[in-house]
């Protein structure tokens, strides 16, 4: 599913994922389909972003954008299969090339790109891309760890 009907704004993102108030950090989803998501972001600048260090959004918290982004995702693929998604957890990154040393400084909306590579019942691989309007940020891969309910032997 692409397109406008796509679109979804920061309180629907709220909605999909567990982070709340400033740790929701997307503002928008521009267009998602079964195997990609794109998300902007306007908030890397704020001076009360939750995840400054010393009066700095280091380049470092792209990867917690590109793992919001892959819970949307989750929450979207849940949500059209008329179900909720499993609780999961960020369990690793690998091959990350950060491009910055700071996300604050970068003009305009941070684009968000996660792509799903592989994924079951119990976990799910993604690539993301963070950018900005000079190029590209930061990049890697994520695997997410699923918690689904538990069941009673």
């Amino acid at each position: 599913m692409t397109g406008p009907a796509a679109q979804l704004d920061r309180t629907a993102i709220a909605s999909l994922i567990p982070h709340a108030g400033a740790m929701c950090l997307l503002d928008e989803v521009t267009e998602w389909s079964d195997a990609h998501i794109e998300c902007r972001a306007r908030n890397h600048g704020d001076v009360d972003h939750p995840l400054r260090v010393n009066d700095r959004l280091p380049i470092w918290c792209a990867i917690e954008y590109g793992a919001q982004a892959m819970a949307v995702h989750g929450g979207l693929l849940a949500q059209a299969a008329g179900t909720r998604a499993a609780p999961g957890y960020l369990a690793a990154v690998r091959d990350v090339i950060l491009h910055a040393e700071r996300l604050d400084p970068v003009a305009g909306d941070l684009v968000v790109r996660a792509t799903r590579l592989m994924g079951d019942a119990r976990s799910l691989l993604y690539e993301f891309t963070v950018s900005g309007a000079a190029g590209m940020l930061a990049q890697g891969r994520a695997m997410v760890m699923l918690n689904p309910p538990y069941a009673a032997p």
